[in-house]
């Protein structure tokens, strides 16, 4: 985008200058928009998780015109509402996808529920009783955004393709390490049956 006697312009077109027209493919060449005074524009706006839109500033003092929205604050408590309720979702769909070990161990002659899948169920219900405890404690802005972006550091195997570009194996011994930004309202317990191979460590910052 750019911008022009307060306009802000968001693709080519024409454009008549000092009583001059000028083809909407000025905008291909950076030099004559210089001279012209049309600027490149960008806009700043905050993060709409967190933050209602304010009120809008432009600073044209420099080479680039940037448009400015300042950022309110959004009620905490409502966000640690929001914040309980996709945690209580999470959990509540995991939980549905080992629900028929149950209902298969209630029938008549079922198997019993594998000792790997109850502990896993518990797991699931005590990390969702912590997170509720977490959040309600979560009392500023700043808290709230740590929780949901929470800092841990991923170390993978190298992938290893075939020639023709599919996946062939993990390599046995070299690893890459990767920073990750984890929500914590989300992050549960992993099924016992769905590990990850190619991960070889999760680890908190």
């Amino acid at each position: 985008m750019w911008y022009y006697n307060g306009e802000i312009i968001k693709t080519p077109k024409v454009m008549t200058i000092r009583d001059k027209r000028y083809s909407k493919e000025i905008f291909q060449d950076s030099s004559a928009l210089s001279s012209l005074g049309i600027k490149p524009y960008r806009s700043v706006v905050p993060d709409s998780r967190y933050y209602l839109a304010g009120s809008y500033s432009v600073d044209t003092s420099g080479a680039e015109v940037v448009g400015t929205y300042a950022g309110t604050a959004k009620d905490l408590a409502n966000l640690r509402t929001n914040m309980l309720s996709r945690c209580k979702k999470e959990v509540n769909s995991l939980l549905a996808e080992i629900d028929w070990y149950w209902i298969r161990a209630s029938k008549s002659g079922g198997a019993s529920v594998p000792s790997a899948i109850a502990t896993y169920s518990a797991a699931l219900y005590s990390e969702y009783n912590t997170k509720k405890t977490e959040i309600a404690a979560l009392n500023t802005l700043a808290k709230i955004k740590e929780y949901e972006a929470r800092a841990y550091t991923e170390v993978r195997k190298v992938e290893v393709y075939n020639e023709d570009g599919t996946f062939k194996e993990y390599h046995a011994s070299n690893t890459t390490s990767h920073a990750r930004g984890i929500d914590m309202c989300t992050h549960f317990s992993v099924h016992p049956d769905n590990t990850d191979a190619g991960q070889v460590s999760l680890t908190a910052d």
